[in-house]
């Protein structure tokens, strides 16, 4: 195959203005940090929350957070993010239908659709890393607290969360970096974000695989930092005796 590389395409104007291809990919990949990173506050919060429901001594309770994983884990993720961008705002009362519809930026509401999705997506399974990691810890741990005095949220929040936090943060760090490749989804709804700005790079540029080379690397780079960081803060807050990584 005769192809002409060409890797100073990416300095050349886009002719919109004075960008170039290179101010796209800097555009879509700060859309693509900020919904990752919204949609994981959302997820680590709510599927902690979660994750403690799945394990407390109530059927009900239990029951409750038990459909919730059953639900969003077995709905595609496309088939959500369709739900929460056409289905959901005709759903809302008038005023915050007209809200959102006429009176919001479509770029705003995009992201707010994507957001939302995204984090209820990743929240079913953090959640279960949670219940798995306060079910790894010694049974004596829940009993040492009752016999010190402590009730039930006190345990989880001063005994349980803070151990089970340590052990699950291997998993946790393989649910963020998905996070932020499940990002590219946003696309299909009109945020122009890494993914959307290297399809319109490659179709106003015509240098088809240095736009998707160079949107490989910037993935690859992002999630092989992330990947050390936390890497570092396991390490960090590794306490000896709970499981870990390596049998450590």
């Amino acid at each position: 195959m005769n192809y002409n590389w060409d890797w100073g395409v990416f300095f050349k104007s886009t002719g919109v203005g004075s960008e170039t291809y290179l101010d796209w990919y800097i555009a879509g990949l700060g859309w693509t940090i900020g919904i990752a990173i919204a949609a994981w506050i959302i997820a680590l919060t709510l599927g902690s929350i979660l994750g403690v429901m799945r394990t407390v001594p109530n059927r009900i309770v239990s029951g409750i957070a038990t459909c919730y994983v059953e639900l969003f884990r077995n709905v595609p993720l496309l088939v959500q993010l369709f739900i929460w961008y056409f289905l959901v705002p005709d759903l809302l009362p008038a005023d915050l239908q007209e809200w959102y519809k006429q009176d919001l930026n479509p770029t705003t509401s995009a992201f707010l659709s994507v957001v939302v999705c995204l984090g209820l997506f990743t929240t079913a399974r953090v959640c279960e890393q949670v219940r798995t990691g306060i079910q790894a810890l010694p049974k004596g741990q829940e009993s040492a607290a009752r016999a010190m005095g402590f009730k039930l949220p006190q345990i989880y929040w001063n005994v349980l969360l803070p151990q089970a936090y340590r052990i699950i943060i291997p998993p946790l760090t393989s649910e963020f970096l998905n996070v932020f490749k499940n990002t590219s989804v946003a696309s299909l709804i009109g945020l122009m974000e890494l993914l959307a700005q290297t399809k319109q790079t490659a179709e106003f540029s015509a240098n088809l695989f240095e736009a998707f080379t160079l949107a490989t690397l910037i993935y690859f780079t992002l999630n092989m930092s992330l990947m050390l960081l936390m890497r570092m803060v396991e390490k960090k807050v590794s306490v000896p005796g709970l499981i870990s990584v390596g049998g450590k």
